[in-house]
């Protein structure tokens, strides 16, 4: 049985995943100096900075979103050593504020910060969903309720194809079809107008065909 790889580089926690779903990277943001954007990560809007977070799954920093920003925005952060078109991402993220907006989420397959697929989960509105975002605009492909639940919660989605499945603590909870962004993309993450979020263990990998398809 192949292991998998773990290297440390600045700040970075590389997983290279050698079996089963190929090539992966993971971040827990603990080695990048708090005030700073993380390296490896580009800033889109918003404002994006390590942080001290006792209470971070990894203990040490969490990558924050600290903006204040207006109702109409989307407050995005992408990782740029990052392609993946069929994929299974992850992270865990903890709703610090808000009044307009709460929470955030995962984006993929994005081709620039305004065209990719968006999960988030919402405690303001007791909501988990998906959209597509093109052109800067949302169009949502499905949601779910979620009854807000304080500190930490993970967000994971995966998909294959045009299929994506979103999982909310290890439940899945939204299935969606979309062919909009066919092709592989940037990973990032994700809030909306006030919303200030901490993220830690962002994972990422190459998803294969699900159990038992040919």
């Amino acid at each position: 049985m192949r292991k998998n790889v773990v290297v440390a580089i600045s700040g970075l926690l590389f997983a290279t995943a050698l079996a089963g779903e190929g090539t992966g990277k993971a971040w827990n943001f603990d080695g990048d100096k708090p005030g700073a954007i993380a390296a490896g990560f580009t800033q889109a809007a918003g404002d994006w900075k390590a942080a001290a977070d006792p209470t971070a799954p990894s203990k040490g920093n969490a990558l924050a979103q600290t903006a204040a920003s207006s109702g109409a925005t989307f407050n995005i952060v992408l990782a740029d050593a990052t392609s993946y078109k069929d994929v299974d991402v992850s992270v865990k993220l903890r709703a610090v504020s808000g009044e307009v907006d709460q929470g955030g989420g995962l984006v993929w397959r994005a081709k620039d910060a305004k065209n990719y697929y968006i999960a988030r989960y919402n405690p303001l509105e007791e909501n988990y969903r998906v959209y597509k975002v093109v052109d800067g605009r949302r169009t949502q492909l499905g949601s779910a309720n979620i009854a807000q639940v304080a500190g930490w919660r993970t967000l994971r989605v995966r998909m294959v194809g045009d299929e994506i499945t979103c999982y909310f603590d290890g439940k899945e909870h939204l299935k969606a079809t979309d062919a909009t962004f066919p092709d592989a993309g940037q990973i990032g993450l994700w809030t909306k107008a006030d919303a200030v979020t901490h993220f830690d263990d962002l994972a990422v990998a190459q998803a294969g065909p699900a159990r038992g398809s040919r």
